[in-house]
């Protein structure tokens, strides 16, 4: 058959990306006979020259009613491909925890000097930016070339003591310090300040503006105030910690239920027990997190042999992973995610306030009751009137913030419906007595279970099992 036969029988549609081609029939009788060149040269004046599977128009040719019914892919191009995003790349790995106790002359150990600083010096390039790569080009299926797509720009997020060169790719520390990563991933090098033994009344409170490195431990009832780092070699007791950074412990946390350690991006610690902490982003401890108030951004991660988080809450944004939760004696444990743990917070607040705003409302309605019915008699004295406007404007400023308190808890609770990315992974065993909360749904774990994931399904939290 010639291409005009072909004609009457035949449709080839090319997709709006131009990506793919497909063969229709518009209709088939015995009068249809094709082989599989007359048909790849009907499919070629219509346009489509690249990426022809010719083992299925061979198909076509030899049994066209297993075709006729549907379309039929008879062409595939080649897309354009992303390239590599532009990067920045800092001379010191800021995720590297593994701090291996230093070695000395003469072969022994120094376990005090487990702190890695990441000094530099004045002047040091500490931090390289490079431009993102084109990707490879496409092609389409009428032989069209599809221009590759460049990856995604990147820019230094400029901190404090930090100077960038004129072409926006390199930059270096502006004073011997230490490198430190602050909320939103901004670059600063800020002086260092070292105690060599605890934090106690020698010392006093210390509040730098840099970053603190504490070569002891920090006593009950002090406080640290850093705008970097804060990097604790010994333990901390009731103790109040405060970073813009990072916060480091690596004897623990043991706070007997006062003070509290929060740090605008990490908290990292052996243990925390009967502590309060909160981090902008992640907890990440190596051990047991007991009878504690727990907060994090994005993820509280209990690793190690141990992984035991048991008592108290654990709040975090995306995910709670642990080995074991709870206990054989059903200690109550809550563990919450699916939402910003300050967010639960404003809505426990908001909730509250507008109870108080609803009990205000009775007491004043009940009031200008009274004061409608003297009114109504003739019986309101100047001192009453006064009383009425007074409760008047009252109700209508409570009616203000009260819709205004009832618009941010739905906007809080829409956030609690987004759900799909947070979980709850326990590798080992999580035991009856702990409450999942995952956005606004909530599950009381009745009997113990091994090796499971909580996730939210359709309005539910399900549990699936744990895969590493």
């Amino acid at each position: 058959m010639d291409n005009q036969q072909l004609e009457s029988f035949l449709r080839i549609q090319i997709s709006a990306d131009q990506l793919s081609a497909f063969l229709t029939f518009n209709r088939i009788t015995d009068e249809f006979v094709c082989d599989s060149q007359e048909l790849e040269r009907y499919v070629r004046s219509k346009g489509v020259v690249h990426g022809l599977r010719t083992e299925v128009l061979d198909q076509i040719g030899k049994n066209p009613l297993a075709y006729c019914k549907e379309q039929t892919l008879i062409a595939q191009g080649k897309p354009s491909a992303h390239g590599k995003d532009g990067l920045i790349r800092l001379v010191y790995d800021m995720e590297n925890t593994d701090h291996r106790p230093a070695e000395l002359e003469d072969g022994k150990v120094d376990f005090k000097e487990v702190v890695q600083l990441k000094n530099v010096k004045r002047g040091q390039l500490i931090a390289e930016r490079f431009d993102p790569q084109p990707g490879l080009a496409g092609i389409t299926v009428t032989g069209e070339e599809l221009p590759p797509k460049l990856g995604k720009h990147v820019r230094f997020k400029v901190g404090k003591n930090v100077v960038v060169n004129d072409e926006q790719t390199a930059m270096y520390s502006a004073i011997d310090g230490l490198i430190t990563m602050t909320d939103k991933d901004k670059i600063n090098v800020f002086p260092v300040y070292e105690v060599n033994g605890d934090v106690d009344y020698h010392i006093g409170n210390i509040d730098f503006v840099g970053t603190v490195v504490i070569r002891g431990n920090v006593l009950s009832g002090f406080r640290i105030k850093a705008s970097g780092d804060i990097r604790v070699i010994g333990g901390v007791e009731g103790a109040e910690l405060e970073s813009e950074g990072s916060i480091e412990v690596t004897g623990g946390i043991l706070a007997g239920n006062k003070g509290y350690v929060k740090a605008g991006r990490n908290v990292r610690s052996s243990f925390i027990q009967d502590g309060n902490v909160i981090a902008g982003e992640e907890v990440l401890v190596s051990q047991s997190i007991m009878h504690s108030n727990v907060k994090a951004g994005k993820n509280v991660i209990c690793s190690g042999a141990k992984g035991l988080i048991v008592g108290g809450v654990v709040q975090a944004g995306d995910l709670v992973s642990a080995r074991t939760i709870g206990n054989s004696m059903s200690t109550a444990t809550s563990i919450e995610v699916g939402v910003k743990p300050e967010l639960r917070d404003e809505l426990l607040e908001l909730r509250a306030k507008l109870k108080q705003f609803m009990e205000s409302l009775d007491k004043t309605d009940k009031a200008l009751t009274i004061l409608d019915q003297l009114a109504a008699a003739g019986q309101l004295s100047p001192d009453k009137l006064a009383l009425r406007i007074k409760f008047s404007a009252t109700k209508r400023q409570t009616l203000v913030e009260n819709e205004q308190t009832r618009e941010r808890i739905l906007e809080i609770e829409r956030t609690l419906e987004d759900t799909d990315r947070s979980k709850v992974d326990v590798s080992n065993i999580v035991f009856g007595g702990t409450k999942i909360v995952i956005g606004r749904y909530t599950k009381f774990v009745k009997d113990a279970a091994q090796r499971v994931s909580f996730r939210y399904s359709e309005g539910d939290i399900v549990l699936v099992p744990f895969t590493s």
